[in-house]
């Protein structure tokens, strides 16, 4: 161990917030087809299209963006609006109701995401190259379930908040 690293259990606590901001700026490695800051920055949305959408049959539109990103209404439809500029989202009418405007994943939006994908994991990869499979292996399933914690308690909060409206 390094002087560097956090020696106590509230040490390593306290530590997990800034390891947490610098992990999507490392996701720019450079490794096998990297993506730009551009780009990397529309995945934001696109994922969030992508997971709401995707086998659910569930419509998003950019209200909803903004809550999920938790922004303001206006930088949403900015940055949906450089996606579609961009040509991975398009805006679509609702089937549910002809007076909303959905967001889709264009083909192009679908297969950046693709490589994003392959991006990620390529970084992972790379960045646990020398760890043993035992340990790659569990922080991917404790960096899992640490996101399924995450919607848990977003569903459990938006069913609180519904039940006070």
């Amino acid at each position: 161990m390094t002087t560097s690293e956090p020696r106590t259990a509230d040490e390593l606590l306290d530590a997990v917030g800034t390891a947490f901001s610098k992990l999507r700026r490392t996701s720019l490695l450079e490794v096998e087809n990297p993506i730009s800051a551009k780009d990397l920055s529309r995945t934001l949305v696109l994922n969030i299209v992508m997971e709401h959408t995707q086998d659910s049959g569930k419509e998003i539109t950019v209200g909803a963006v903004a809550e999920l990103l938790a922004v303001d209404p206006s930088v949403a439809s900015r940055m949906v609006t450089d996606n579609i500029k961009a040509g991975y989202l398009i805006r679509a009418a609702s089937q549910q109701d002809g007076r909303r405007t959905v967001l889709r994943l264009s083909p192009e939006g679908a297969e950046l995401m693709a490589r994003f994908r392959r991006h990620q994991r390529s970084a992972f990869e790379y960045i646990t190259a020398d760890w043993s499979e035992h340990d790659r292996l569990e922080l991917a399933r404790l960096m899992l379930k640490y996101v399924g914690s995450l919607a848990h308690l977003r569903n459990r909060g938006l069913a609180e908040d519904a039940k006070s409206s």
